[in-house]
């Protein structure tokens, strides 16, 4: 007896229908996909997979994407966690207990990291969000202690350099702080002039940001030398102003490269630190975290009891439901990558980093901006550096993120002044590289910078093929160059052989020649 297989699709919905279910036989290979208004009709899971994949296909590579200081790779144990964990909502604490003991855990450790003995914190969606937390904590304490001396607590003013990231402004903005914004210059190495803040200060002060590696070119602030500086402030004036640390990315990056830096609550005038896991704490997008020295210093109207769900939940962020499952790849990193780890992750990076500032040096079209691979003390592109034998035979660079910033070198610029230097980073992005190029801050935007952030993907061999692609674009620049400039000059010789002399008196006469009439 012959049998037949029955397609249950088939037998349900007809043939026609069944083609339509293929991603490239349905309605939506030959019709616009929904972009303004939700759809009538459902459509097939597979289906909207495929539109949706083949969509973001046009997205950069992000083991590429050397803009983002984003961390974009995780082991395969560390995926598999994020998934099995990716339902869970870190805000409700009494159905997810282990979680939130994971979650204490990842405080504990990052406190001891940081050298608190009562530190008290959160995590965040990131430094964002932990940015506004520290912020007004300083604020509420600020606030408090105004009233209590019968004082007005109406202009409150926090201070930061003029390379401060974005999210630091958004605070003042947001919170209604004035923001007193320091100009940074090349003689403060492109960041925060601790000298020029603290005359800056006065009793409304509610704190300073300190930035502990600059968005612009990597470069740490000196949070023990601000530090000195408000304590001699203090003695003079009785005005006592606290300092945040945003770590964003030097949080996990100075405990492990820079062990000797002191920047963190070793040092009493630091009232809270917040960092960003997803930046070199090695964790996927949407984990930060902030700490505060002890619970002094996280202000009580910050501090909500809830009686939720059935159990009490004290919470202090401003986001509420959140997945859990950043904060629990961040305890995996901890336990799987430790101190030995995460020392050779950073330590990495960095040598890649400062091989890449060598070779752009070497290649004689780029001066370095970052000081990452100058012996600590030593700053600015004018200081021409010496590469040694071996990266690692130096054990004293200016503590920094592994972070390059570069330009066009003034003798590139003075040849070629038709030259872009946004053409580089055009012509990179053609060759599948994303690196941007931009000004720094306003006081010194004349001076454009393209910036590569090193991260644990980018292996050697691929600097040495940035390096290529790089030193490549200039070249076709330049030679662009000077085929623009010899057609200029053809075109000019071409045009003065055929210019009009200008009229003699006679030359409108007839001539005539001898022996004629």
């Amino acid at each position: 007896m012959l049998q037949k297989s029955i397609n249950p699709d088939l037998e349900e919905s007809g043939a026609d229908n069944y083609v339509n279910q293929l991603a490239y036989g349905s309605r939506y290979a030959t019709e616009e996909i929904p972009k303004f208004r939700l759809p009538e009709k459902s459509t097939q899971s597979k289906i909207a997979y495929q539109l949706i994949h083949d969509e973001l296909e046009l997205d950069g590579r992000p083991a590429m994407n050397l803009a983002s200081f984003v961390h974009t790779w995780m082991e395969p144990e560390a995926d598999q966690l994020v998934m099995e964990n990716i339902s869970k909502n870190l805000s409700d604490q009494d159905e997810y207990p282990a979680t939130m003991v994971i979650q204490g855990r990842c405080i504990s450790i990052i406190g001891n990291l940081w050298h608190a003995d009562e530190a008290v914190g959160t995590p965040t969606v990131g430094s964002s969000e932990a940015i506004m937390l520290g912020g007004l904590a300083l604020k509420k304490r600020w606030q408090e202690k105004q009233r209590k001396a019968g004082k007005d607590a109406s202009r409150p003013n926090i201070i930061m350099g003029s390379n401060a990231q974005v999210a630091l402004e958004k605070f003042a903005r947001y919170w209604d702080v004035e923001e007193r914004l320091i100009p940074v210059s090349e003689s403060s190495h492109h960041v925060l002039d601790i000298h020029k803040a603290v005359e800056a200060c006065d009793e409304n002060t509610i704190g300073i940001f300190v930035i502990l590696g600059s968005t612009y070119t990597g470069h740490f602030e000196d949070v023990k030398g601000l530090s000195e500086l408000l304590d001699a402030f203090e003695q003079k004036t009785g005005i006592d102003v606290p300092i945040h640390v945003d770590a964003a990315s030097g949080g996990f990056v100075a405990p492990f490269a820079f062990p000797d830096l002191e920047w963190d609550f070793k040092i009493p005038r630091v009232a809270s630190i917040n960092a960003s896991g997803h930046k070199f704490g090695l964790s996927y997008a949407g984990i930060g975290w902030v700490l505060w020295r002890s619970s002094e210093y996280l202000h009580k109207d910050l501090v909500f009891e809830l009686h939720y769900l059935g159990g009490t939940e004290y919470t202090y962020n401003l986001n509420f439901s959140r997945p859990a499952c950043f904060m629990i790849s961040q305890y995996y990193n901890f336990i799987r990558l430790g101190v030995e780890g995460y020392t050779r992750v950073i330590k990495n990076a960095l040598h890649n980093a400062r091989h890449l500032a060598y070779l752009l040096e070497d290649s004689g079209y780029f001066d370095v901006v970052s000081d990452l691979h100058r012996s600590n003390g030593s700053f600015g592109w004018r200081n021409k550096t010496t590469r040694p034998k071996s990266i690692d035979e130096n054990k004293s660079y200016n503590p920094s993120l592994p972070v390059v910033s570069f330009k066009l070198t003034d003798q590139f610029r003075e040849k070629n002044p038709h030259v872009k230097q946004a053409a580089i980073s055009t012509l990179l992005r053609a060759k599948g590289w994303i690196v941007p190029n931009y000004a720094l801050p306003p006081d010194e935007a004349k001076i454009e910078i393209l910036r590569v952030v090193v991260r644990e993907s980018l292996t050697l061999d691929m600097v040495d093929r940035l390096v290529e692609d790089v030193k490549s674009c200039a070249k076709q620049l330049e030679e662009t160059e000077t085929e623009m400039n010899e057609a200029l000059i053809a075109i000019t010789k071409v045009s003065n052989r055929h210019r009009h002399k200008p009229h003699s008196k006679n030359e409108n006469k007839i001539q005539t020649h001898p022996g004629t009439c």
